[in-house]
């Protein structure tokens, strides 16, 4: 079963989330209700595990921070056999996050986990990067993509990957395919 898990400032129901429903059949899952700055992660992240709990061989496609929160569920959930991560938002650990601006410190705090950089989670992983991207640094998923031995896919476009948006269907298809 396909699921979707959209990023920090954007809903089940934005143009991601639809255009993977209509062309993948993706169930798009809403993690948090309320405002983005009132989230915990680990709520976001039980949301997402009850979601996902009637259902074997899940698939995850994550964007941004939806990329964080499916690889951490990944990481602790065996029933994950595929990640898409998009831009994903996950923070290497040597990071100072006291920088970071347009995400409320707490959550930054709970996105830091050390064990994305250290325990390999059992899933097949592909990484869609947008060499633009004004929001997340592409050495993140870089990062990332190493110590988890992943695909990664680089994309001349933005954060939201815009450019490319109409096309991210069957992009996920053809690297699910190989």
């Amino acid at each position: 079963m396909w699921y979707y898990i959209h990023g920090y400032l954007s809903s089940p129901d934005g143009t991601k989330g639809r255009l993977f429903k209509e062309k993948l059949h993706t169930t798009p899952i809403k993690y948090r209700n309320g405002k983005p700055e009132d989230l915990i992660i680990r709520n976001c992240l039980e949301r997402i595990d009850e979601a996902i709990k009637d259902d074997d061989n899940v698939i995850l496609i994550g964007s941004s921070l939806g990329g964080f929160l499916a690889a951490e569920t990944a990481l602790n959930n065996k029933k994950v056999e595929t990640l898409f991560l998009l831009n994903p938002a996950i923070i290497p650990p040597y990071i100072d996050i006291s920088d970071i601006q347009g995400m409320p410190q707490r959550i930054l705090r709970d996105m830091k986990d050390e064990k994305l950089f250290t325990i390999k989670i059992q899933a097949d992983i592909y990484i869609i990067l947008g060499t633009e991207d004004e929001v997340v640094p592409n050495s993140w998923g870089i990062e990332f993509a190493k110590a988890q031995e992943a695909q990664v896919l680089f994309l001349q476009d933005d954060h939201r990957l815009s450019r490319n948006i109409e096309n991210l269907p069957d992009i996920i298809l053809k690297l699910y395919k190989k």
